[in-house]
């Protein structure tokens, strides 16, 4: 499952959104390119959500430009997201991954086959009589991410995707995430857990008060923060 074409990158231009007085996003400017997955990361109401909606093309800027693959306002077909609370249809899990199918024009001879497929990559194939609402919280999570990859996005975007879930529910969900990410979609996701982030990042953009305040790969990012804020944040104080 890889799209053929692609949405990246995806440019923020001294981006800024307002909303009433507030100011949620302020001047950002940063560039979503392929590769491994970019974890946004960042004390509450840094931005992190915000962010993910403005990249998805949900939210339109105060001010500022985004695109994608250098197109303004493209149409989100190559892109999905999954929210931190994804609202799960009243039917089963397959007929979950069906309705998604239809949504994304999938033909429907071939409903069968890629339900199958997509069960199978977020382990849930034999969940899949069970009413939807009837799984656990992280069963939820990946039949959210099955829905999401109906469409064979190049971009998918995951907002807190293991918030609240036990280690073992955790552990299930990021393992579907690697797999998704090698497999050529790329990933964008924000989370909370430092830890998670250490694991599924290829690069990390850390975000306060709707700013970039540091973006570098993983490695050096946690090895060698460069800013006073992020040498805090690595460790665990906090950002005011």
């Amino acid at each position: 499952m890889r799209a053929l074409t692609s949405d990246l990158p995806i440019r923020f231009d001294d981006v800024t959104l307002r909303a009433a007085s507030v100011t949620i996003i302020d001047n950002l400017s940063l560039s979503i390119e392929p590769g491994p997955p970019t974890v946004l990361i960042g004390p509450n109401g840094s931005g992190k959500t915000t962010f993910l909606h403005l990249a998805m093309g949900l939210l339109p800027p105060t001010r500022g430009r985004i695109t994608w693959a250098g197109a303004d306002a493209a149409p989100p077909l190559r892109r999905a997201i999954v929210f931190q609370r994804p609202v799960m249809l009243r039917r089963s899990v397959e007929g979950n991954v069906r309705y998604a199918l239809r949504a994304a024009g999938i033909p429907v001879a071939q409903h069968e086959s890629r339900t199958a497929e997509l069960l199978a990559l977020v382990g849930l194939a034999d969940l899949a009589a069970r009413p939807a609402r009837r799984l656990s919280g992280g069963e939820q999570q990946r039949l959210a991410l099955a829905r999401a990859l109906a469409r064979d996005p190049s971009v998918l975007f995951l907002d807190e995707p293991t918030a609240s879930l036990d280690p073992a529910a955790t552990k299930a969900v990021e393992d579907v995430v690697r797999t998704i990410a090698a497999r050529g979609t790329k990933i964008v996701m924000a989370t909370h857990d430092l830890g998670e982030a250490r694991r599924l990042a290829g690069d990390i953009v850390l975000l306060h008060r709707g700013r970039v305040i540091e973006t570098a790969p993983a490695g050096r990012f946690f090895q060698f923060p460069q800013t006073s804020e992020a040498r805090a944040f690595v460790a665990g104080e906090l950002l005011l």
